[in-house]
This record gives structure tokens, C-alpha cells and sequence, in this order.
């Protein structure tokens, strides 16, 4: 399939799923074969939009980043496009370091965890197209090629403890809106380190 047509595939509304109630504080959270839970240390989720989006790489980015500075914690990011999308867009946005990225093209997952499908203000409202070209120039992080999955689901983090239970969750109000990952390991009692400082320079004049 060439680029343009999947490009225009992923703009096509999806087929309608049973989406469930979007999970609440303090619940057991949905368990599936698919997305596996350890008894040994909390998780924090988060379900991208689609590979190719640069709201989802920038979360993507921050979840990695704070997986190699949080070894107790256990991250998950969960992808709707193909696996072989998948694969070459983690690449493309610097690997996925100490997170488990979950493919789940039919979008099982999504739907279990209450995540559905948005509407075109939610995926291209005037707010939403400024931060996309504010995020390019500031951050060099431009939209990639969507070789597989649709540009109208609903993206989420979650972070569930030891026990199973739902400790925060929130769904993107708009495409733009990036996770709280603070948020959701001070809710697991994970005090948040601090990034390390850059590497001094030792090439050219100091």
C-alpha cells in the first residue's frame, strides 16, 4: 500500500467496538491474556493513539525516559497500528528501552479499558493543530507516516499497584493532551526521580 493511500486509510472511521465503562479509581483493573500484570510491582499503562502521531511519541518518550529510572515499576505502552508499524515506528523515535509495548491491532485492550472512538474536534480542533506545529518547532517532533492504524482513537494512561487495583486513570480530552506520568507513579507512592544531568561536553572548547 503506498503512503498516500495509508494515509487516507487512517482517517476512516474504524469499526465500532463494545466499548466498556472507562475503569475508576479503586477498581481491579481488566484483566486479558494480552496484557499481563505483575504481583511484584506496580504498572503504569499507556495506550497511544496511533503509531505515527507525534502526541503519542512524545508520551512514548517520557514513559522511556522514566523507565530507566524507575526499575521497581513496571511500563507498558499499548499500540493499535500492525506490529510491523509498530516495530519500525519505535525504532524511528529511539527504541523502547525498559518498556513493554503490547500490539493490540483489534483493539481489544482499548475497548476493555473504556477507551473508544473521539470526533473530529477531539482529533483536529483548532487547539489541538497549533500544539501539533508548536510541538514540531519547539521539540522537532513532527507527524511520521501512519503505516497502519486510525487517527480517531481515544488515547489513555492508567497506573495499577501490586494488587491489581486502579490507582489512576485518565483519557485524552483531545489529542494533544499528553499523560501525567508524575501524577500517576506519586499515585502509586513512587516518589519521582529526578532526570539526570546532561553528559558534560568533552569535544571542541569547554
Amino acid at each position: 500500500m503506498s503512503s498516500l493511500n495509508q494515509e487516507w486509510e487512517s482517517f476512516k472511521t474504524p469499526p465500532a467496538k463494545d466499548v466498556l465503562p472507562f475503569p475508576k479509581v479503586g477498581e481491579k483493573a481488566p484483566v486479558h491474556p494480552n496484557l499481563s500484570l505483575p504481583s511484584d510491582k506496580p504498572t503504569v499503562i499507556v495506550f497511544l493513539r496511533h503509531c505515527g502521531c507525534p502526541f503519542a511519541e512524545k508520551a512514548f518518550k517520557n514513559l522511556t525516559a522514566l523507565s530507566t529510572r524507575h526499575k521497581d515499576v513496571h511500563f507498558v505502552a499499548v499500540s493499535h497500528s500492525s506490529p510491523e508499524a509498530t516495530e519500525h515506528w519505535v525504532v524511528q523515535v529511539g527504541g523502547n528501552w525498559d518498556v513493554e509495548v503490547v500490539v493490540d491491532y483489534e483493539r481489544e485492550l482499548y475497548a476493555q479499558w473504556g477507551l473508544g472512538i473521539s470526533n473530529t474536534w477531539h482529533a483536529m480542533g483548532p487547539l489541538t493543530l497549533y500544539k501539533t506545529f508548536r510541538l514540531g518547532k519547539d521539540e522537532g517532533i513532527w507527524n511520521r507516516p501512519t503505516e497502519s492504524g486510525n487517527r480517531w482513537q481515544i488515547g489513555g494512561s492508567f497506573a495499577i499497584d501490586k494488587d491489581g487495583l486502579v490507582r489512576w486513570a485518565k483519557a485524552a480530552a483531545s489529542a494533544d493532551e499528553l499523560p501525567d506520568l508524575e501524577a500517576a507513579l506519586t499515585s502509586l507512592g513512587v516518589k519521582v526521580k529526578p532526570k539526570p544531568p546532561p553528559e558534560p561536553r568533552t569535544d571542541g572548547f569547554l
